[in-house]
């Protein structure tokens, strides 16, 4: 079965044009279009080859895009291995393999294709027990990987009843079944022996969040006969966690109302206590702003945000927010309790959210100690020279 579109006519040449070659042969993934001599037209996710800047010596295989920024995609650093249905099955089959070794236990919900981190640019893959939800990183990597038969492969692999297509933005499409009929929805899974369900069509991103899982657990682990706030709790996640860790009260604040519906389901699912649990719909700086003017406080607060900086033109309010977040945060946070403070932003790096930390503490006029600080689990690997996909931050802190 194709698992890679066929190309039309050989390879697209691509000349570098300053010397990128070290930094490739590392495992960088990317070659933005400013790094090119020319753009020539070719059609999205056409099969490329990479030239160097000073003898036109082949470096790479990739995949292009005239009309993007980010032009080329290096799918192997090998000139020498074509882009084949062969290499394709062989990478698929490298991230399967992997993941075998890195699940945890009693876990049926974790990313099967974490694009580049697995040599898949631009390819992205969710298990949710005996469903599976793909996305496509834009145009390129729609117009290279074979969606459909992809999908084909990944229910003759994993025994899946079926495979979702799911675009990254509702404007730029629809879900596509591509195997099966979801019957189901949301689906249920398992995370740690957690119950959990993932809105597999209408949810963010492919249903669940399954970056934070570590993140959860550390949470949960730090729980016990604590009173817990969970600030854009969306589903409950931290707030599951933080319950069967033993927590006195939960409370869990979000804007939507399906979100935290999906939140109590959750939480009874689990066989919780009804009366330790609350959802609140309210907007977080509200919320937290309310809280401090009536001097409510709880002994551990979560505050796992959307991306404030969704892009480099966004950096300096996006920071300005979560300093912001992190201020309000703090001062409703018990004395010698706990601050979890999580960041989804690519272009915030932890330096930079670290900083952001301390300044937003301070401002509540307080002081802190950091106890953990973590990213995403192993089944979202990075390569090592590509800080920029390592985005999940999450730092833990003892506040004074």
């Amino acid at each position: 079965m194709p698992l890679i579109k066929p190309p039309q006519g050989p390879p697209v040449e691509l000349r570098l044009s300053r010397d990128l070659v070290r930094t490739l042969k590392r495992g960088h993934p990317w070659v933005f279009a400013d790094a090119l001599r020319h753009l020539p037209p070719a059609r999205p996710g056409s099969p490329a080859i990479l030239l160097d800047n000073k003898k036109g010596r082949p470096v790479a295989h990739g995949f292009y895009h005239a009309q993007s920024p980010l032009a080329f995609r290096v799918c192997s650093p090998n000139p020498d291995e074509p882009l084949t249905n062969a290499w394709a099955e062989a990478q698929l089959t490298r991230a399967l393999r992997l993941r075998k070794t890195v699940v945890p236990a009693q876990t049926s919900g974790y990313r099967l294709f974490n694009g580049e981190g697995d040599g898949l640019p631009g390819l992205i893959c969710d298990v949710y027990s005996d469903t599976a939800v793909m996305q496509l990183d834009g145009p390129g990597p729609t117009g290279f990987w074979d969606a459909a038969g992809i999908a084909r492969w990944l229910a003759e692999q994993l025994r899946l009843k079926q495979v979702v297509l799911k675009p990254q933005a509702r404007s730029s499409g629809t879900d596509q079944l591509l195997v099966g009929q979801l019957a189901v929805n949301p689906v249920p899974f398992l995370e740690n022996g957690v119950h959990f369900v993932a809105d597999v069509i209408n949810g963010q991103k492919t249903g669940f969040f399954l970056d934070q899982r570590n993140n959860r657990k550390l949470v949960g682990q730090m729980a016990a006969n604590r009173t817990v706030l969970n600030v854009f709790g969306y589903t409950g996640g931290f707030s599951v966690y933080a319950g069967l860790g033993g927590a006195s009260r939960v409370t869990t604040v979000d804007l939507s109302g399906p979100a935290l519906q999906t939140a109590e389901h959750n939480w009874h699912s689990n066989n919780l206590p009804p009366a330790q649990h609350r959802a609140i719909k309210a907007d977080a700086f509200s919320f937290l702003a309310d809280a401090a003017k009536t001097k409510n406080a709880w002994d551990l607060v979560v505050v796992d945000p959307p991306s404030f900086a969704p892009s480099k033109e966004t950096l300096k309010t996006g920071l300005a927010a979560y300093q912001k977040l992190i201020t309000a945060a703090a001062a409703v946070v018990n004395v010698d309790g706990l601050l979890a403070a999580a960041s989804c932003s690519s272009h915030v790096d932890l330096a930079a959210f670290l900083l952001v930390c301390e300044e937003g503490v301070s401002k509540a006029r307080r002081r802190a100690t950091i106890l953990a600080i973590a990213g995403q689990p192993a089944d979202h690997p990075t390569p090592l020279v590509f800080s920029e996909f390592r985005y999940l931050k999450f730092v833990l802190m003892r506040v004074e």
